[in-house]
């Protein structure tokens, strides 16, 4: 046998024992809480089966560098969107990368990380939907669209206390963002299976400290679950569905989690479905739901939930 045929050999052999990994992109504006929603997941499923990637890594600049250019870390030209793109297709082959490094904490970009394909990757960042290439390369896509109001202000809150920054700083930067992110971000918003808004009910003035709402659209573009079971009438003070139009003008199921409902109501419904999504266990993962430390949300551990059923459906 000659070298070339066991070079062919080896090379059949590795892509029959991998398993493809489940890609899952959640793409939104900074602060729009992907990482929140990412972090769930990943801790639910655990890093044996769950490995977590973030765009900002693919930085073409440090923080220092990019002061000088003459666009944001909005825009495209500013990530290597092209080697993020061949690793996306590496990693869903079940192929290792070796991915770069972006520390927030200094603005620098560090050593390299190898980065070895689980069951499920899930990739969260400002522009991963951004190239038809990437998007070819994820099972299922997410975009987070909170109002700009309570982006903002979830940015001034992460980047003061995390990342160094002034509040008038951030502020700044958000004006200078702005065209950038009309251009580039939000676009994605038309890619995505499901979109997904944080938000309080406008017509509802609940008091300060209600837990945000959720509204989920639930396109077509893939198999959503069916939700009847969880769906009962009696639960419509925590969750319901109606039929919506996109901005597109097509109609989409919108799944509603409403946050001001009672504690007792908020665990019914996570339970129900848990259960009518027919995952493991007999509850649902401590992990989900979760905001920091302390504080957890219904709807987005239902969000979660949605999101876990999809990639675990499509490992199937």
């Amino acid at each position: 046998m000659s070298m070339v045929d066991k070079m062919i050999r080896v090379r059949r052999s590795s892509r029959e024992d991998r398993r493809r990994p489940v890609l899952l992109a959640i793409a939104g504006d900074s602060a729009a809480g992907k990482t929140t929603v990412a972090k769930g997941i990943v801790d639910a499923l655990g890093p044996h089966r769950c490995t977590l990637l973030s765009t900002d890594d693919y930085h073409r600049y440090d923080r220092y560098e990019r002061a000088h250019q003459p666009f944001t870390a909005l825009h495209p030209d500013c990530h290597h969107l092209g080697i993020l793109a061949q690793h996306l297709q590496l990693l869903a082959t079940g192929q290792p990368i070796l991915k770069p490094v972006y520390d927030h904490s200094t603005g620098r970009l560090i050593r390299p990380q190898l980065v070895e394909p689980t069951e499920v990757i899930v990739v969260e960042g400002l522009l991963p939907l951004h190239s038809k290439l990437a998007r070819a390369c994820f099972d299922i896509t997410v975009y987070l669209d909170p109002p700009e109001h309570i982006r903002r202000g979830w940015k001034v809150t992460r980047d003061t206390t995390t990342r160094g920054y002034t509040e008038e700083q951030v502020l700044a930067e958000l004006i200078e963002r702005e065209p950038e992110s009309a251009a580039f971000i939000r676009p994605q918003r038309a890619h995505a299976d499901i979109v997904v808004r944080f938000a309080p009910i406008e017509a509802r003035d609940d008091p300060p400290g209600t837990p945000l709402s959720a509204a989920l659209l639930m396109r077509t573009t893939v198999g959503q679950p069916d939700l009847s079971e969880a769906l009962q009438p009696g639960m419509a003070r925590t969750m319901h569905m109606r039929l919506a139009r996109d901005a597109d003008g097509r109609p989409v199921d919108s799944v509603h989690v409403h946050g001001y409902a009672s504690p007792e109501d908020r665990a019914t419904a996570e339970k129900m479905v848990w259960h009518a999504l027919g995952l493991d266990g007999s509850a649902p993962p401590e992990a989900l739901g979760r905001i920091g430390a302390d504080e957890r949300s219904t709807p987005l551990a239902i969000t979660q939930m949605l999101l876990l059923h999809h990639v675990l459906a499509a490992a199937r």
